[in-house]
């Protein structure tokens, strides 16, 4: 009886160390780090593995190194021309500094997310709607820098920044297919027209070939015949330009005037 009691003594003993062992232990995985504070001062940042601290004495926050997708809600943006779209994008980034990205921010999720809605409706509104559908390589690296250098000081780093939709009122997609249209049939119209100048000089030049010598326009004309014989049509015309009266030995007639007498 002695000996149980004396081993109920030292049961609430041995629960007591057993908490306090297992409050010291501390295991990382590999893509995290623990930020520990010694009586509320930071300390060091500590892992992956096996992390022992003392209880009540040390606390650790544990910070994940992964890169973090965020999806940034839609946006209502009016462009520089005065054009409203909603636009909503989505955001890389990963925290590289553990220390900075729990001492310096509260909570570095919420104020990536906050800065990402701000910079997406100011850069954005700097340009115009067709900026916006065309260039959006271009939009996607100007945000990305902006949010890389103000999320600096709080150790993070934005690897990436993709714009994902671009919605735009019905009336408005209605006006950019008939502006789209109009481009079309405009370009239609030069193409043609450059077509035709450039036909016409060609047309100049061959012109000025032929007249050097009466003999090439006929060879012309007996090669145009020999063409369109072959097409295996009943009725040929075919026009015998003036020019070539000389050609043949056509001679015309002298217009007989009478005398004044």
């Amino acid at each position: 009886m002695e000996t149980l009691g004396s081993f109920a003594f030292y049961i609430p003993a041995v629960i007591v160390l057993l908490a306090l062992f297992a409050a010291t232990i501390r295991i990382l995985r590999e893509y995290e780090r623990g930020v520990v504070f010694t009586l509320g001062r930071f300390t060091g940042v500590k892992g992956p593995g096996l992390i022992l601290l003392i209880p009540y004495v040390q606390q650790m926050v544990r910070m994940d190194l992964r890169t973090v997708v965020l999806d940034v809600p839609t946006q209502d943006v009016i462009s520089r021309d005065n054009v409203s779209v909603k636009v909503n994008a989505v955001i890389y980034f990963r925290v590289m500094d553990p220390e900075r990205a729990t001492i310096q921010v509260e909570n570095f999720m919420q104020a990536t997310s906050e800065l990402a809605q701000t910079t997406l409706r100011s850069v954005l509104g700097k340009h115009e709607l067709d900026e916006m559908l065309a260039e959006r390589d271009k939009l996607n690296i100007d945000i990305q820098e902006i949010l890389d250098a103000q999320t600096d000081a709080w150790g993070i780093k934005v690897a990436n920044v993709e714009i994902k939709h671009v919605d735009i009122d019905e009336s408005m997609v209605r006006a950019i297919a008939r502006q789209a249209e109009a481009e079309r049939e405009r370009r239609a119209k030069v193409i043609n027209a450059e077509g035709e100048q450039q036909a016409a000089a060609k047309l100049l030049e061959a012109a000025e070939i032929l007249g050097q010598r009466p003999e090439a326009m006929q060879l012309r004309y007996l090669s145009t015949l020999n063409v369109i014989a072959g097409e295996r049509s009943s009725t040929i015309v075919f026009p015998f330009p003036m020019d070539l009266k000389d050609f043949f030995g056509v001679v015309p007639r002298a217009r007989e005037t009478a005398s004044p007498d």
